[in-house]
Order: structure tokens, then C-alpha cells, then sequence
């Protein structure tokens, strides 16, 4: 790695998206837990995953604007304590008031909006220290997806293990894993010095117009897999935990270590693509290709076998595969090929678009569930090769910055 940069930046970096991955996916598993506790039905269960993906996708563009302005750190740690506070309003609320989903839910908001300015901004800060060298930043970035991918492997075992001592702890659990990530970014992250004039929120508009005028045809592809890939998987995840517990009588640690098999292949995968891709334009395409047609293939299955758990845990943990090796390949794409001034920005909308995923996933499978399931699964696999289309039209990388 860069000689400037210490393993334990690294570490601080990799530890937020870690954090924001188990503040979301680590409730997965425990939703019908909740579901008993709070006596709710599965959609509005979904809601505590979909308010918290809503708000990021709200203030996400406007924490990229500011870590443009006034520094990547500036925004990372007020963001950090703001999913702190979240976590204790909703597991306090879980505690003290007797009907806490409103609170609950406020949490998740709150820690949705302290998402948005963590997460993202990641990217745009190892574009920011790796600006000389694509590759380190290539590699840089393998580590921060899989770090991201990790959590979601820790994720289902964890928040099952917590629930299992007592429902709502999940919820302070990530206050203090957002305290931890905190202090490392606080006294490790060094960022160097931007000395170069900022530009008015005018200016700002207009170039990222600009941008988006002038890279908007592979940008737009870019972003669509991110939305499409990030549905596919909480979507899968959501359905796994729902019919494990329900149908075949699987809870607990248990269940959260299944979960976790699908999210560790997709782990390894992301590790092993970040390594790989370096600054290929060429390999990065491949990868896309290669990854949209496994989706757009094995997808459609995914409604036929819910009485087989080993098969579907099968086709799970291909598309896993497939999954963790699109998302390093996409951030590379995006931090690499967009200028420094719209880096945050830019990063930051593509961050939104894959909240979108998150959000759109397990509300929309909690009502397929009870009707039209197979269809559906045969349509989003339609869509997979739909968006290969505009791949093999858009992304072409003798035409692409």
C-alpha cells in the first residue's frame, strides 16, 4: 500500500461501511421477531429496512456536496454519531414506551441520515488518497467492499445471536459499533489538505450537469446495476429469512448462519474481484457482463423452490458470487473515471441509487410472497438482461474516460 497511508487508516475506512452494513442488515433476520413483539404484520416489518434506506437516499447528494466543500472527515463524523443517536432512540423506545414502531422507526430514520453521510463518502476519501495511483486505489477499494460484503456475512449471525438474549438489543448494538467506528476515524484518518478554491453551489450544479452531460450514457448503466443488484440481494434475503423461520421451522443462530452463506461467497468474491481489476476498463466490462448474465440466469429459480432449502440456498450463493464481484468493479468504475472537484458528488448518487435497491427490496418481495412470486422472479431476470443490453450500448472502454 501507499507509504503516507497506515494499515489503521485502512482499518478506519473499511470499519464504516462495516458499520452501516450490520446497522441494516443485521435487523434482517430479526424481523419477525419484531414482528411478534411489536405485533405487525411482514410489510411493515420491511419498514424498518426501507425508512432507514429512504432517508440515505435523500441526504445522500447533499453529504456528497459537503464532503466536496469542507472535507470527507468533516461529514463522516457528525454522520457517525447521528446513527449513534438513532440506535439508542429506537432500542430506548423499545424499552419505554409500549408502542414503540413509530419511535422505532424514527430511530431508523435518524440512522439513515447518519448513513448517508458515512458510507458514500468513503469512496471520494480513497479516490482522495490513492489520486496517483489507480491501482492502490483499486485494491484500496476491494478491501472497503469487502468489508461491506463482510458485515453482511457477520450481519444475520449476529442479529439473531443478540435477538436471542433480548429482542431489541440489535438496536444498541449498533450505537456501539458506530462509537467504535467513530474513534478510529477520528484519530486515524489522515486527510491530506485541499488547497484549491472551492466552487459556489451554482457552479457546483452546473458542473455537475456538466458531468453527467459529458458521462451520463455509462453513468446512468452504472447506476442501474447498482439499483438492480442491491434489490436482487436484500430482496433474496429478506424471502430466505421470512420462509426459514416460517415454513421450515428454522430460527435463531441457526437461521443467521444460512443467511450468512449466500453473503459470505459474495464476500470472498468481492475481495478476490478488487485484487483483480486494478484500472482495466476492459476487465471491468467483462465482469459486469459476465456477472449480469449469472443473475439474469439463475434469478427466475429463485421462486420455485422454496420447499428445497438447499437448492435455493444454491442458487443464492451464485448469485452471491456474481454480486460480490459487480459491486468493487462499480465503485471502481465510478471513484477512478470522474475528476476529484465532482468525485463526492458523483460517488454519492451512485451510493443513492444502491440505497434504492435496499429500500425497494424487501417491501416489494414481502408482497409478491403472497401472490405472483414465480412470475416475478422470471421478470426480474428479464431485467438482468435488460441492463446487459445497455451495457454491451453504453459502457465501451475505447469511448470511456
Amino acid at each position: 500500500m501507499n507509504k503516507q497511508i497506515s494499515v489503521w487508516c485502512i482499518i478506519s475506512m473499511a470499519s464504516i461501511p462495516l458499520v452501516m452494513t450490520l446497522g441494516n442488515s443485521m435487523l434482517i433476520p430479526v424481523l419477525p421477531i419484531f414482528e411478534q413483539q411489536l405485533n405487525i404484520n411482514s410489510f411493515q416489518s420491511s419498514l424498518i429496512i426501507t425508512v432507514y434506506s429512504i432517508a440515505a437516499i435523500l441526504l445522500i447528494p447533499i453529504a456528497g456536496y459537503l464532503s466536496d466543500r469542507y472535507g470527507r472527515k468533516k461529514v463522516i463524523i457528525p454522520s457517525l454519531l447521528l446513527t449513534l443517536i438513532g440506535g439508542l432512540v429506537a432500542g430506548l423506545a423499545s424499552i419505554m414506551v409500549s408502542s414503540p414502531f413509530i419511535w422505532i422507526l424514527i430511530g431508523r430514520v435518524l440512522q439513515g441520515f447518519g448513513a448517508a453521510g458515512a458510507a458514500p463518502i468513503v469512496l471520494p476519501l480513497v479516490g482522495d488518497l490513492y489520486k496517483d495511483d489507480d491501482e492502490q486505489a483499486s485494491s484500496c477499494l476491494g478491501i472497503i467492499e469487502t468489508s461491506n460484503t463482510f458485515g453482511k456475512v457477520l450481519s444475520p449471525i449476529v442479529g439473531a445471536a443478540l435477538a436471542a438474549i433480548v429482542w431489541h438489543i440489535p438496536f444498541f448494538a449498533i450505537s456501539v459499533f458506530s462509537f467504535v467506528s467513530l474513534i478510529f476515524v477520528f484519530f486515524f484518518i489522515k486527510v491530506p489538505k485541499d488547497n484549491e478554491p472551492k466552487d459556489s453551489f451554482k457552479t457546483f450544479l452546473q458542473n455537475t450537469k456538466e458531468t453527467f452531460r459529458r458521462e451520463g450514457n455509462w453513468l446512468y448503466v452504472v447506476f442501474g446495476i447498482g439499483i438492480y443488484t442491491m434489490l436482487i440481494l436484500f430482496a433474496i434475503l429478506f424471502y430466505l429469512s421470512d420462509i426459514l423461520e416460517k415454513q421450515h421451522g428454522i430460527d435463531g443462530v441457526k437461521k443467521g448462519i444460512i443467511l450468512a452463506i449466500p453473503l459470505l461467497v459474495l464476500c470472498i468474491a468481492s475481495l478476490i474481484t478488487g485484487k483483480q481489476i486494478k484500472d482495466d476498463l476492459n476487465v471491468m466490462r467483462m465482469i459486469l457482463i459476465v456477472g449480469l448474465i449469472i443473475m439474469g440466469l439463475l434469478v427466475p429459480f429463485v421462486g420455485f423452490f422454496e420447499q428445497n432449502v438447499r437448492i435455493l440456498l444454491l442458487i443464492s450463493s451464485v448469485i452471491g458470487l456474481a454480486i460480490g464481484a459487480l459491486l468493487p468493479t462499480l465503485d471502481a468504475m465510478v471513484t477512478e473515471n470522474i475528476e476529484k472537484g465532482e468525485r463526492g458528488t458523483i460517488t454519492s448518487i451512485y451510493s443513492s441509487a444502491r440505497f434504492i435497491g435496499v429500500a425497494a427490496g424487501p417491501p416489494l418481495i414481502s408482497i409478491f410472497m403472497q401472490n405472483g412470486l414465480q412470475v416475478t422472479s422470471i421478470m426480474a431476470g428479464i431485467l438482468g438482461f435488460g441492463i446487459l443490453i445497455c451495457i454491451f450500448t453504453f459502457i465501451k472502454p475505447n469511448k470511456t474516460t
